[in-house]
């Protein structure tokens, strides 16, 4: 690993999440909420593979770069404008990554290691996708179930806690079991993995 390049592109992935409008608030400190979800996501991609491969640790740095050009107000409501509004972002961060590594000096090969990560190509079979995945799919246990939880009913956090564990690995699941969670969304989950 040339670790100059890398440090460079995790630098301007930073800067560029630094950017968007929408804010989280952090110890009582307002923080870009892109900024704060890529330092989530390579947090758990660590923890899953301490040992993962420069272009995992690359992708989890841009998995949502830019995501606040694309608001999913600009596409129809319910479950089909929504996967299509996924389907676009997913290739619309690669895209921007891309342009980023190549940019800093990363060859053809590793910047398209890291589009085919972000874009989840082959997440049954290659390792590294699914512990993308996985790490996708503990943020969202780790920060943000509970605000869903505020938003919808009993029957929508199920399906919504069931579609993210089916898609976890063994290992991912046993550590959202880990994880703290208020009473009702324990329960919750307690119903849907039941």
């Amino acid at each position: 690993m040339n670790q100059e390049l890398f440090n460079k592109a995790i630098e301007t992935f930073d800067q560029v999440n630094s950017l968007d409008p929408n804010s989280i608030e952090i110890e009582g400190k307002k923080k870009p909420h892109e900024f704060v979800y890529a330092i989530w996501l390579s947090e758990w991609i660590t923890k899953l593979n301490p040992n993962a491969g420069e272009e995992l640790r690359l992708a989890a740095r841009c998995q949502h770069l830019k995501r606040w050009e694309i608001p999913r107000s600009t596409y129809p409501e319910g479950l089909k404008g929504y996967n299509k509004w996924k389907k676009d972002l997913a290739v619309f961060h690669s895209e921007e990554a891309g342009k980023i590594l190549k940019e800093v000096g990363y060859d053809d090969p590793v910047i398209e290691r890291v589009k085919s990560i972000n874009l989840k190509k082959n997440l049954k079979t290659d390792p590294e996708v699914q512990t993308m995945e996985d790490a996708l799919c503990l943020v969202t246990l780790q920060h943000q179930i509970e605000g869903f939880s505020l938003k919808h009913d009993d029957e929508k956090m199920i399906g919504i806690i069931r579609k993210t564990w089916e898609k976890m690995s063994e290992f991912a699941k046993a550590e959202a079991l880990k994880l703290h969670y208020s009473e009702r969304v324990l329960g919750l989950i307690k119903k849907a993995i039941s």
